[in-house]
């Protein structure tokens, strides 16, 4: 699929398009996937905000508040490559999920970037939220346990972005976070990578594939 540089606007004017199709008072799913500093969690909250304001009520829930925990990580000996697809919960996410698209009332995990740890139930989704954002990597892994996820999304983007930008700005938010600038190039390198490659053929089974390069 063809990457597009759509601005914010037009992906809210999407929303707005798929929420009349699919009915107003439903509450529509959209999900956005991407590699490892691909830009989803700021696109994310960009689309929400722009939602907000026009008038139509959404809710950011991330699917890093389905991180593992560090004490269960070492527990299973995973705790070096924190961020792969086996240091998460995908089976809560897609439960949690499944309840947002029953358009119940939900406190959402969050995670804390600061502690580098899932905060419990930090997210209100109040019944009166019509569109929901929820982004992460791996929403369109082939995995059985990744495909319950994508099926509670009426629609799932795809971040792309040069990689060398991707990178650095991967590096930056690990040295902010308390990494050496060696320890974070080294994680960046064993981890992050490895993560991207797998997270990449999911460009190809999105609805709409966004390019942030520009």
């Amino acid at each position: 699929m063809t990457a597009l540089a759509a601005s914010v606007a037009e992906l809210a004017d999407r929303v707005a398009t798929l929420r009349a199709a699919a009915g107003a008072e439903r509450r529509l799913m959209i999900g956005i996937a991407g590699a490892p500093g691909a830009g989803k969690t700021t696109l994310a909250r960009r689309l929400v905000a722009r939602l907000e304001a026009t008038g139509i009520c959404a809710a950011h829930v991330p699917m890093d508040g389905f991180h593992l925990a560090d004490v269960a990580l070492e527990a299973l000996g995973r705790r070096d490559r924190k961020g792969a697809p086996d240091t998460f919960d995908p089976g809560g996410y897609a439960a949690l999920l499944g309840r947002l698209t029953a358009g119940e009332e939900v406190w959402a995990p969050a995670f804390e970037r600061d502690l580098e740890q899932p905060l419990a139930q930090a997210i209100h989704v109040a019944p009166d939220v019509r569109v929901v954002v929820s982004e992460g990597n791996y929403l369109l892994l082939k995995a059985a346990e990744w495909r319950a996820v994508r099926e509670r999304f009426d629609e799932v983007w795809f971040c792309a972005l040069d990689d060398e930008l991707r990178r650095e700005r991967l590096l930056a938010r690990h040295i902010l976070f308390g990494k050496s600038p060696e320890q974070a190039r080294a994680w960046v390198m064993r981890v992050d990578e490895g993560n991207a490659r797998l997270v990449a053929p999911g460009a190809a089974a999105a609805d709409l594939v966004i390019d942030l390069s520009a």
